[in-house]
This record gives C-alpha cells, sequence and structure tokens, in this order.
C-alpha cells in the first residue's frame, strides 16, 4: 500500500513515523493542488477593466470566471427578422381596430411583433394576457388595464431607442426591447415604489434612515434616494468645498448633510445595479471635479435623466390605470424603473447583446421603420 521508501523508514524508525507523514501529506496536497489548477483553471483569476486615465488606479477589477458566464437570460432572446414590406401591402391600422400604436406596420410584421411582446412579457398566459379570452373580434377593445399599459410601454421602448441613443448605444448599438426589463416575467424584477418613512419610532430626517431596504441596498442610508432623484428631479449633491460657509446647509443654496446621504444611498445602488465599483465613473481623489470623470460618467448622466422621464411621463401617469394590487404596498403609487431594472448586475443590460437588431419596429417613434430596403 505505501512505498517501498516508506515501509523501509518505519522498519529502521519504528518510534520516528511522523516525519515521512508528514511528507507524504504535504507532497500530497500540492499533487492535488497542482491538478486542481490545471482541470480547473484558477477560479479567482481577475481582469480588470481600465475606467480613467493610466496609472490612476481606476479600473473595475472582475472574476474571470464570471466574464466568461453569460447572464442566462440571453438564451431566452427570440431572434425574428422582420419582413421587408412589398409594395401595396395593407397596414395594420386599415385590419384591425383600434390600432393607436403600431399601425403603420405591415400585417405581417404587426402579428410577428405581438407575438414576441407575448413571449416577452406573458409566455404562460399569451395574447390573453392583453386581449382577454374573447374572439378576435373582441381584441381591439381595451377592457383589460394590461392592453392600456403595453400600449405606453411600446411608446416608452419607442422613445427610449429613438431619442436616448447616447445612453443606451454609448458604446455600440444595443437598444432596449420589452425583454430588456421583463425577462419573460409580466412584472419586471427590479422596479421600486416609495416607501414613506420607515422608522415609526422617529420623526424628521431620522425617519428616512436607520432601517435596513431594498431600496438601499440593505445598508442604513436613506431610503428616499431613488424618490428624491429619479423622481423628483433634485440635484445630486454632497458638499459645499468651503470651510465655515454661513447660512443653514441645505436652505442656504448649498446641500447640507441630507443632501450627501442621499447621494451616497443613490451611487450605491447605481454601483450593485452596474456591478461595478465607485472609480467606474469617478476619480476618487476628486469626485467633485467634472473635469476627473470617466467617460461612463457622462452615460450614466444621460441615463438618470432618462430614468426621470420614463418615470414622470410614463409610468407615474398610469397610476390611476393600474388595479390595486399592482401599486406600492406602502404609499400606493404605481410602480417606477431604475437602473437596476434594465442592467440586474451588469454594466449593459443582457451584456451587451444587440437586442433591437431584429425589431427596428421598436427603435423609431416616426411611424413606419427603416428596414434597409
Amino acid at each position: 500500500m505505501f512505498p517501498k521508501w516508506f515501509d523501509k523508514w518505519n522498519r529502521d524508525n519504528p518510534v520516528n513515523v511522523e516525519l515521512p507523514a508528514i511528507v507524504v501529506g504535504v507532497v500530497g496536497s500540492a499533487v492535488i493542488a497542482v491538478v486542481a489548477l490545471v482541470v480547473l483553471g484558477q477560479p479567482f483569476a481577475t481582469d480588470s477593466l481600465q475606467s480613467g486615465p493610466r496609472g490612476t488606479g481606476m479600473s473595475v477589477p472582475e472574476f474571470k470566471s464570471d466574464l466568461a458566464t453569460p447572464d442566462p437570460t440571453i438564451a431566452l432572446m427570440i431572434e425574428d427578422g422582420p419582413y421587408v414590406p412589398e409594395a401595396g401591402e395593407e397596414l395594420a391600422k386599415d385590419l384591425y381596430q383600434n390600432v393607436q400604436v403600431l399601425g403603420e406596420l405591415t400585417d405581417a410584421n404587426f402579428n410577428r411583433l405581438m407575438a414576441a411582446m407575448t413571449r416577452w412579457v406573458a409566455p404562460e398566459a399569451g395574447c390573453a394576457y392583453c386581449h382577454g379570452d374573447g374572439d378576435l373580434e373582441t381584441y381591439g377593445e381595451d377592457t383589460l388595464y394590461t392592453k392600456v399599459v403595453a400600449r405606453r410601454m411600446i411608446q416608452m421602448t419607442q422613445n427610449i431607442n429613438a431619442n436616448w441613443d447616447g445612453h443606451v448605444n454609448a458604446n455600440k448599438t444595443v437598444g432596449v426591447t420589452c425583454f430588456t426589463c421583463h425577462r419573460g416575467q409580466n412584472v419586471p424584477s427590479d422596479i421600486w415604489f416609495q416607501m414613506g418613512e420607515v422608522n415609526k419610532s422617529a420623526s424628521g430626517w431620522a425617519a428616512q434612515q436607520n432601517r435596513v431596504t431594498p431600496l438601499t441596498q440593505y445598508t442604513s442610508l436613506p431610503t428616499d434616494a431613488l424618490e428624491a432623484y429619479l423622481l423628483n428631479g433634485e440635484i445630486i449633491a454632497v458638499h459645499d468645498l468651503e470651510s465655515r460657509v454661513p447660512g443653514i446647509p441645505g436652505k442656504d443654496d448649498y446641500p447640507g448633510i441630507q443632501n450627501a446621504e442621499r447621494t451616497f444611498s443613490l451611487m450605491n445602488y447605481v454601483a450593485n445595479s452596474l456591478g461595478v465599483n465607485c472609480t467606474f465613473c469617478h476619480n476618487t481623489r476628486a469626485f467633485y471635479d467634472g473635469s476627473q470623470v470617466t467617460p461612463q460618467w457622462g452615460t450614466e448622466a444621460l441615463g438618470i435623466q432618462m430614468v426621470l422621464e420614463m418615470n414622470n411621463d410614463y409610468l407615474v401617469p398610469l397610476k390611476d390605470t393600474f388595479p390595486e394590487n399592482r401599486l406600492g404596498p406602502v404609499m400606493g403609487d404605481a410602480p417606477k424603473a431604475a437602473c437596476k431594472t434594465c442592467h440586474k448586475g451588469y454594466q449593459q443590460p443582457l451584456q451587451g447583446t444587440n437586442v433591437i437588431n431584429d425589431w427596428p419596429e421598436l427603435a423609431t417613434t416616426s411611424g413606419a421603420p427603416d428596414y434597409g430596403q
């Protein structure tokens, strides 16, 4: 069972058997470790994305194993190229009743997109999720709230692709579709609602913090950061650079500690939403200096303005359309979007996959899309 030299050592040294046992254990462990590295690779090896000037340490480290693992929802995407229209084809608005959006599409492309939306948003319920259980003659009715909401969400998606190119296509053509947020679910994950005062035993500013919630990434930071910056459009600020500024912080034209804490809460949320750290957008030696930020800072700034528009122009106005069970559990407010609703922990949604390539109908607000004829 044991090597001959081991048996000889035991015969010659009947008392001292610990040393060869230790040698065998160390050598065996080393062999196992080497074999594991050869077979499994280096599971803790990292790679870094340089986000700022060389020599400044501005980089985002990631495990190579994570980089090699695709977002599992990418496999659920639908590839279904459009049909190039031919002259004289009838349009959806002439064939069906109450087609308020997408009416300029041909019958084939209209139904192609409707089928894709069903799989993106309601793969189990199918067409009945928006149109009910009636026959085709009833499909033009707006009986269900889901159809009214879906119509508005199509308009929102078209607006994002047509007017926010600087954010969604900052590095390459990516675009968004219903699938970007929904991923096969009726209600997208990572939407948010207002939470009101989370600390009932306190009043004033103290009632907004010191209790961990999903909106603060389970920290004790303020819970109203998304409400302040992604709904109310307040200025994101931390502090005044001058010492002993006269006046009252938060009132006399410079931010107070509450603004700083809200900003930290928002930045923590953004970092978790994209799976990055502070240096993805900032030079941490001078957070306040706009000349030292990275290109990603500009992309994120556009994203904040885009989300503000999404919430205020498209989602909040639907409050009276949603049934009570779709409203916020605390404040009864409409569901709202934020960075994580699309990104879900990745720097780019669906790891930068071009989702709009097959769906030019969702990339324009001007009616008939360009099919590249």
